[in-house]
């Protein structure tokens, strides 16, 4: 149905993915940690198989296969009478297969925790369906607490200096089997340590009791480990956004963690400004301390910004600026999705926040960071912009907030991407590690904030899942989801990057960023919902594995073993065995195979590639006098030898990748095989056949005129595809 399409718009987004890590300017290599040590650079993360910025054509058909899907399967849905859902978002991959995730409402309220996500195969019908919520909503829309009252109750949830409470909105919140009538109110403030906050609360219009709370600012810090920012709220004097540049012009950062970068800038005249053509023009600013505002984008008469000091407040720039870009580079590349927020567009960062602010915060539509400990550590490290732009790209596939176990899903997700953002980079400034802030000395002590290798090494987060870890603050909750990212990719164990033991004291083998980051978004993508806790993220990351690697193959057995290692473990979500491999060709089984001495064989072996590649062919164990043609795949000659034989043929494509079949031959001496006719085997019902093959069936002989299998010679309509040659 779209398939083709698909498979059109995926070849350019890839081509596209790989001309820009082409166009990076890429510091030389980094020194190599202790062996075994992770490739880094561009080079090491392959394109993504898969997209969330389809053509617009796919994109239509995809949302209408969906909606017809949702419509005949509402009740897996569990879709009430009075729900209607719109499509938040989508992912195709590279075969054409598309899921479609919906956000529901109800009696057109807003219905949190209703999401659903669609899956469809490759020609657009229905595969299967999953739903956030475990039933449908049935409940009153009159409340019965006043608005007024939810708004003081809201305000009163608040934890900092309100500013401003919304006029409260009635939603409906759906929690597992639950449902309740909520009134949701937006109480904008500064939080305790001067950070930013606009909290939707959600109030039980019954009860009165706050239900949920989620906060639109994510920070990089954990609540209270940050100093305060000393600051008179001052707002900063702007200068206009930028407008849109034509041509991006290189120019030198002289940054304080990432060393001398090149930088992607706009050139007016003789001078230049930080706002990058290359990537959809995000620009940079300097705040001067100030808490409001856009700040005044970063300037220079030379073409060269920042000392490498915290000096020069430009040296921040060129930091934040340059994570930016290698962020927007990494999600096009490794994943397919152009920019933070899916459409093309850079992000805003704005630098200098506050007075001796230590954190830096995602608010939805920009980056903002501050200067650290006596304004002489700015939190522009690369790893802090990768991990707080991550936030915008989960928070727009999944629309997760900071409650519970989803919230340390979130925030671990964030540390995933932002160590790929570092690995992607390959700075040999800032060395590429599974360590999150090693540079910025955010604790006073020369550590990091976070190990991924070993969570609990923070003094506050677990390395091993348990039924309290939801209770945690998201900072520290999110303990095992870095630790299993690790054991995935690296491996338990010393790998140069710290020891990492595992909690059921077992063994993993990583296998690679590139693996484990992709399998990680594929299950944000296409299978995690709104209300994620570890268990369901254990068998959505095992559905993604197996769809990009194949059941029970290494990746998959790889993915299983990481989970159980960090003691979150359950019942197999995908049975079967490792097969060929998705992205790989598939061959067609022939069937078990009998023909007789002496007696000539022409068989066809038949594949396909996914992406169209050309195929190579191979064959081991064939009977005595017997070979297969390796550009058409025709298995020929003339068997000299009795006896059964295991077969197995190959498939290659031009990248390497293969995908392979197994069957016997059996070959007897009486010179008449069993069934066949004279010198010709017995048609099969399971032999694809390739025009020019004759069989012998019901005592005649047939010439095939095209490709089948299961195409029974002399039936009704049998004519289209074999020549009946008469009686043997």
């Amino acid at each position: 149905m779209y398939i083709r399409r698909a498979t059109r718009l995926l070849t350019a987004t890839l081509a596209c993915a790989c001309a820009s890590a082409l166009a990076l300017p890429v510091a030389s290599a980094a020194p190599a940690p202790p062996a075994p040590s992770p490739t880094a650079g561009p080079h090491a993360f392959a394109p993504a198989p898969y997209t969330t910025n389809p053509t617009a054509a796919v994109r239509r058909d995809a949302e209408a296969d969906a909606k017809k899907a949702l419509a005949a399967h509402g009740r897996v849905a569990h879709r009430s009478g009075s729900d209607a859902f719109t499509v938040r978002n989508l992912v195709v991959d590279r075969d054409g297969s598309a899921s479609v995730r919906f956000d529901r409402t109800y009696k057109g309220l807003p219905a949190y925790g209703g999401d659903v996500v669609v899956h469809l195969k490759s020609d657009g019908s229905y595969e299967s369906l999953t739903s956030a919520a475990e039933a449908a909503p049935a409940l009153s829309t009159t409340p019965w607490l006043a608005a007024s009252r939810a708004a003081k109750l809201s305000e009163k949830a608040f934890d900092g200096s309100a500013d401003t409470v919304s006029t409260p909105h009635l939603a409906v919140q759906l929690d597992g089997t639950a449902s309740a009538l909520v009134w949701e109110t937006v109480v904008s403030g500064v939080r305790a340590d001067q950070t930013p906050s606009r909290l939707h609360v959600l109030v039980d219009a019954h009860s009165g009791k706050v239900l949920r709370t989620r906060d639109e600012v994510s920070t990089f810090a954990p609540a209270g480990r940050a100093a305060q920012a000393r600051t008179s709220g001052a707002t900063a004097t702007d200068s206009a956004a930028p407008a849109p540049s034509a041509a991006a012009t290189a120019v030198t950062g002289r940054s304080i963690y990432s060393g001398q970068v090149s930088l992607d800038a706009t050139q007016s005249g003789s001078g230049y400004s930080l706002q990058d053509p290359s990537h959809g023009n995000g620009y940079t600013t300097n705040l001067n301390h100030a808490t409001n505002g856009t700040g005044s984008l970063f300037t220079s008469s030379t073409g060269t910004f920042g000392n490498g000091s915290p000096s020069d407040p430009a040296s921040a720039g060129a930091d934040a600026h340059y994570g930016a870009a290698m962020t927007y580079d990494y999600f096009k590349t490794a994943h397919g999705r152009s920019g933070i927020f899916g459409d093309g567009r850079g992000v805003p960062s704005r630098t200098h926040y506050g007075n001796a602010y230590v954190n830096a915060f995602w608010d939805g539509s920009q980056m903002t960071y501050g200067d650290g400990q006596g304004n002489q550590r700015p939190l522009v490290e690369l790893d802090v912009a990768g991990h707080e732009m991550a936030h915008g790209v989960s928070g727009a596939l999944t629309g997760w907030d900071e409650t519970g176990e989803t919230g340390g899903m979130n925030e671990g997700t964030s540390d995933i991407f932002g160590t790929l953002v570092e690995f992607y980079a390959d700075n040999p400034v800032d060395k590429p590690d599974y360590t999150m802030g090693e540079l910025i000395n955010i604790s006073g002590n020369n550590q990091p904030l976070r190990w991924m290798n070993q969570p609990s090494l923070d003094g506050s987060s677990p390395d091993c899942w348990n039924s309290n870890n939801g209770g945690l603050d998201p900072h520290y909750s999110m303990g095992p989801l870095n630790h299993w990212f690790f054991l995935a990719a690296v491996g338990s164990g010393n790998h140069g990057y710290g020891n990492s033991p595992t909690c059921n004291n077992s063994t993993v083998t990583g296998i690679g960023n590139d693996k484990a980051g992709k399998i990680w978004f594929k299950a944000l993508a296409t299978y995690a919902n709104s209300r994620e806790n570890y268990h369901q993220a254990r068998i959505d990351s095992l559905k993604a594995a197996a769809d990009l690697y194949g059941a029970h193959c290494t990746e998959y057995n790889t993915i299983e073993a990481a989970w159980a290692a960090v003691s979150v473990t359950g019942a197999d979500p995908v049975p079967g065995t490792c097969g060929s491999q998705p992205g790989s060709p598939s061959v067609t089984n022939p069937g078990n195979q009998t023909t007789a001495v002496g007696t000539a064989v022409s068989l066809q072996i038949q594949a396909s590639d996914p992406g169209g590649s050309t195929l190579t062919y191979s064959a081991s164990g064939l009977p005595a006098g017997l070979s297969v043609n390796a550009s058409t795949g025709r298995i020929t000659g003339t068997p000299t030898t009795a006896g059964t034989s295991s077969v197995t043929v190959t498939a290659k494509n031009t990248a390497g990748a293969t995908g392979t079949a197994a069957f016997t031959w059996t070959v007897n001496d009486d010179g008449n095989p069993p069934g066949g006719c004279g010198d010709l085997p017995a048609w099969s019902a399971t032999t694809p056949y390739a025009p020019g093959d004759r069989v012998a069936y019901n005592g005649h002989t047939y010439t095939s005129q095209w490709y089948s299998t299961g195409a029974e010679p002399g039936a009704p309509g049998s004519w289209a595809v074999w020549t009946d040659g008469g009686a043997c």
